[in-house]
């Protein structure tokens, strides 16, 4: 520990133009030091086992009596076990800690979608996420401070659409927690968050399974659907071949879409859609029928693009596009429904393992240690199947 040194007064240290340190007293280590004209306090101090010189500041600006305090403060510091912050430093960090806690709800929302975006798929996940909460969240507690957020906020957004559109209220309630999470984590707030279901919320709202009415896509019946390709394959136009080519597959509307000439092993008969255009971020393997493959050798190879099923301006068709192809069939059913219809053809039509269906349809396997020992995505089984169902179809002929 320094030696206290007597404690001079204030016009005594104005007087002092010597170079070199100078002690002043008050405070153990506290010395002007004076360099080329310049003058500034220092404070000098030991850490542990480490001697520290610590600046306190400019002389006059800062005089004395304030350095003496500061220099104390930075003791006490010492003395509790902390490390030492200059009184810049000091400065920095409560201004730090003060702007941390008065970060906005909305200014959160901004910089989690920010950080999250390059895991979501597509620009339609952070349109969603931006909309769900300006609509439902932001005229509620936008303008709150994030760390003020607390049970009865949550409820204020929620609690208004939880019965009438629980669906988007459960999501919007993820968005929210996450939100949160993201805040503490960068810590703008702590405690609880009183976003979280489980424990929580679900002690004061009823759970979405006993509220929400299952949707169900409307499908054509299995019995139907001969005559339905009869009819749709009498249709022309891309979007009704496109349509076709979903059906066939048992495809997403947007894998189909999107797809691309450069995917296709012709000789394999294998179409392989990338992972950016499948629901689990996974390439998927397509096992192509025989119905498939004539749809397919029969189409025009269109000039500049790469698609398979071009729109205007060479564009990809658009997610009502094959809708609209249904609803001039006049037919009360979605693209997506032939997924189920195909699904309840292998169930009730065949003796094909559920798991195939599973796999061709491209769903994710919830149990993870099935998922795990699942080593093959049998494509050869898998493209027997869709050839049954190509031929259930009753489809075209092959290309001669």
């Amino acid at each position: 520990m320094p030696k206290i040194a007597t404690e001079l007064s204030a016009r005594t240290v104005a007087a002092l133009k010597a170079e070199g340190r100078h002690a002043v007293g008050g405070a153990p280590g506290l010395h002007l030091r004076v360099s080329a004209g310049h003058r500034g306090w220092v404070l000098r101090i030991l850490v542990g086992n480490q001697r520290r010189d610590i600046g306190l500041g400019p002389f006059p600006q800062v005089g004395l009596a304030e350095a003496r305090e500061k220099a104390r403060e930075i003791h006490r510091q010492v003395r509790l076990g902390t490390s030492p912050l200059s009184p810049k430093r000091m400065q920095q960090q409560a201004l730090q800690t003060s702007e941390a806690a008065n970060k906005k709800f909305d200014w959160c929302v901004t910089e989690f979608i920010n950080s999250k975006a390059d895991e979501w798929k597509n620009a339609k996940h952070r349109q969603q996420w931006e909309s769900t909460l300006k609509t439902y969240v932001s005229p509620h507690i936008g303008d709150m401070a994030v760390r003020d957020v607390d049970l009865p906020h949550v409820l204020l957004c929620l609690e208004p659409i939880w019965k009438t559109k629980n669906e988007t209220a459960s999501r919007l309630r993820g968005r929210i927690e996450s939100v949160l999470d993201w805040s503490a984590v960068r810590k703008y707030r702590s405690g609880d968050n009183p976003a979280r279901w489980k424990g929580h919320l679900d002690k004061v709202l009823p759970a979405p399974t006993k509220i929400q009415k299952v949707k169900h896509h409307r499908a054509v019946p299995i019995d139907d659907m001969s005559v339905f390709m009869t009819d749709l394959r009498e249709r022309t136009g891309t979007s009704a071949r496109a349509l076709e080519f979903v059906i066939l597959t048992a495809a997403r509307s947007g894998e189909v879409r999107g797809a691309v000439w450069s995917e296709f092993d012709m000789d394999a008969k294998i179409w392989n859609v990338p992972a950016g255009r499948m629901k689990a971020g996974r390439e998927h393997r397509v096992p192509l029928s025989n119905a498939a493959v004539s749809l397919l050798e029969a189409l025009p190879r269109t000039k500049g693009t790469d698609l398979v099923f071009p729109g205007t301006k060479n564009k990809a068709l658009s997610d009502m596009s094959l809708t609209a192809v249904m609803r001039r069939m006049e037919v009360d059913a979605v693209p997506h429904g032939f997924r189920s219809t195909f699904r309840d053809w292998v169930g009730d039509r065949t003796t094909y393992p559920r798991d195939l269906a599973e796999m061709a349809l491209a769903h994710v396997i919830e149990n993870k240690t099935e998922e795990a020992y699942r080593r093959s995505d049998a494509l050869e089984r898998r493209r027997e199947m869709m050839n049954a169902w190509g031929g259930f179809l009753n489809p075209r002929p092959p290309v001669d």
